[in-house]
């Protein structure tokens, strides 16, 4: 497990999670299908950015998780290892809104 601590914040959603990567994967697959097959191009970016938002979807359900698991953890232990996964969400939220 990273980070030597308990079970992540998505450990009960998992399942879910796995659920959606799959279906973004076979998103992604159809993608190159449409390259393949050379079809329009507006077709192509619509698919993109279909799968860009389940991607960013996802992403903002396991940044949730974290917060209210991993950081809210911390900050109740205190210490250096909240200002930690403060700084950590911070820096993966700005990552996010940069993507």
């Amino acid at each position: 497990m990273e980070h030597g601590e308990q079970s992540p914040g998505y450990h009960d959603t998992k399942a879910a999670h796995l659920k959606r990567l799959r279906r973004i994967e076979g998103q992604i697959r159809g993608l190159q299908r449409m390259v393949e097959e050379d079809k329009y191009c507006i077709d192509v970016l619509t698919q993109i950015s279909a799968a860009t938002r389940a991607l960013e979807s996802v992403a903002l359900n396991l940044l949730d998780e974290h917060l209210h698991h991993c950081v809210a953890h911390a900050i109740e232990a205190g210490g250096d290892e909240a200002q930690l996964k403060i700084a950590e969400a911070s820096d993966a939220v700005a990552r996010l809104v940069r993507s």
